[in-house]
């Protein structure tokens, strides 16, 4: 082990795992209860598509990293709000193999040396997961039985759950610690304890082949031979075609402009406007082909077609604060924009991007028109009446 890595605590990492807790109140730790036993037959089904896939499953060992992380927060979350301490129950789940002390007791005293590196499930890892979830299920049948009043019983119990986890991480070839520092990493990209804007993308690009850092858009419709359009002016001078639906039964897409909007004014990117407003990085021919040509466009096209489909089953993600998009959505629409520039934005960006851009949308639905103003500086994206 290098003399420039510290070890992770169990301790330091519950510590961190609390930062990001969003629940609060009386049903706290019923929520942390449904959590972890979802998290183990999350595990579970990435083991049945490995076996039903078994070759074209690829994701198959990540998957299992972050599960297990995602079990082993869950767990810090009872422990957490229970008043119990995580490196307690990891101590006892040890059963005095770790020769520290609880307050000093780290992840990778708790497995051996070296673990064999699991590409696939074994039978061994399969049976474990097994009573892994029997030792769960035990845990939330206890505590709707109100039989974990008892805190004894209930260190008892979650000392088992611990013993199985760091077990099924031996059978997997998974080090803990790993599984542990990953979900930090995960859950601050989307929960962040301080939100860091990054940098924009063009910064050292000369100004001509910057996105616009503030600009006025108006949306307004007109009606040219019984047709209803779209069309949008910068500056009096038309940005783009005249737009539609392109839909058989109308969904109010023809303003869907306004999410490569946001895409500037929160991310900094959008080969969309690029495109719209010949802002393309000519002088640097691998980035104009790459980020700034047209599969790069038909990416950012696609992710905004696909989150639309969603957000039409969710009134347009009305009433959705800062924190509440399924983490799920945020991770596939990263996982879209994979290998570009795109994909080094923090999930927690990706989310304000979108619910803000969603916001403009659902102020043209309403008003048919509006004035839509890009303020990188601030990442803001504001929508205002257009005057007639």
């Amino acid at each position: 082990m290098s003399d420039n890595f510290t070890p992770l605590t169990i301790d330091e990492y519950a510590r961190q795992a609390a930062l990001t807790d969003q629940r609060k109140g009386k049903q706290a730790l019923s929520f942390s209860m449904l959590g972890v036993f979802g998290e183990t037959g999350s595990l579970l089904s990435e083991v049945k598509k490995k076996q039903r896939d078994k070759a074209s499953y690829l994701g198959y060992a990540d998957a299992v990293a972050e599960e297990l992380g995602d079990v082993l927060w869950y767990v810090a979350s009872i422990a957490r709000r229970s008043q119990i301490s995580l490196s307690t129950i990891a101590a006892n789940a040890a059963n005095g193999k770790a020769k520290l002390a609880p307050a000093e007791l780290t992840f990778h005293a708790l497995q051996p040396a070296q673990i064999p590196i699991g590409k696939e499930p074994t039978t061994k890892f399969e049976h474990r997961l097994l009573a892994m979830a029997g030792q769960i299920g035990l845990l939330v049948n206890e505590y709707q039985s109100g039989v974990l009043k008892d805190k004894a019983r209930l260190l008892d119990r979650l000392t088992q759950v611990m013993q199985q986890l760091i077990e099924a991480a031996n059978d997997a070839g998974v080090t803990l610690e790993i599984a542990a520092i990953k979900n930090l990493h995960k859950i601050f990209d989307r929960w962040p304890r301080e939100r860091n804007y990054p940098p924009a993308f063009d910064a050292d690009m000369d100004i001509e082949e910057q996105l616009p850092r503030r600009l006025t858009i108006d949306v307004f419709e007109r009606t040219v031979r019984k047709n209803v359009y779209v069309y949008q002016k910068s500056s009096g001078v038309f940005v783009g075609d005249r737009l539609t639906d392109n839909a058989l039964e109308p969904d109010d897409y023809r303003f869907h402009d306004v999410f490569h909007y946001a895409h500037v004014a929160v991310l900094g990117w959008s080969p969309v406007v690029r495109a719209l407003l010949r802002l393309k990085r000519k002088s640097d021919p691998k980035l104009d082909e790459a980020e700034d040509g047209a599969r790069a466009i038909l990416i950012e096209e696609g992710v905004t077609s696909w989150i639309f489909g969603h957000a039409q089953k969710l009134d347009f993600f009305e009433g959705v604060k800062t924190g509440g998009l399924p983490l799920d959505m945020l991770k596939h629409v990263r996982d879209f924009v994979g290998g570009y520039e795109a994909d080094r934005c923090p999930l927690w960006l990706w989310e304000e991007a979108i619910l803000q851009g969603y916001q403009a949308f659902r102020f043209l639905q309403k008003h048919r028109r509006g004035r839509i103003q890009i303020d990188f500086s601030n990442r803001r994206l504001r929508a205002k009446e257009l005057p007639l």
